[in-house]
């Protein structure tokens, strides 16, 4: 499933569904670089709302987000985390990385 994109002046708001594990990750990764490599945006709002799974594949997904963005100065937000996804980002530790919130 493509991931759904808005971009509105300099941020992009991108909504990601369903699982994210290692069958998916490449893919969602993929298509993620391609939005941000088009759009170059300053802030990206990553909303996690739909996402009914996440392994560590999902922490190394929003690390090259993050990564990606850091090197240009550009700031990665993650909002309406559910549940078992929060446990998996609290265990990593990304809200020292970026703001977080949760469902």
């Amino acid at each position: 499933m493509p991931i759904d994109c808005k971009m509105e002046q300099e941020q992009m708001r991108l909504l990601l569904t369903g699982e994210i594990d290692h069958h998916r990750a490449g893919v969602l990764m993929r298509q993620l670089e391609e939005q941000l490599d088009l759009e170059s945006p300053s802030r990206v709002e990553l909303d996690m709302g739909g996402v009914t799974f996440m392994d560590s594949s999902g922490i190394a997904l929003l690390l090259k987000v993050y990564r990606t963005l850091a090197l240009n100065g550009g700031r990665l937000t993650v909002v309406r985390v559910p549940a078992q996804a929060g446990k998996v980002l609290r265990a990593a530790g990304l809200q020292r990385l970026f703001s977080i919130s949760y469902l």
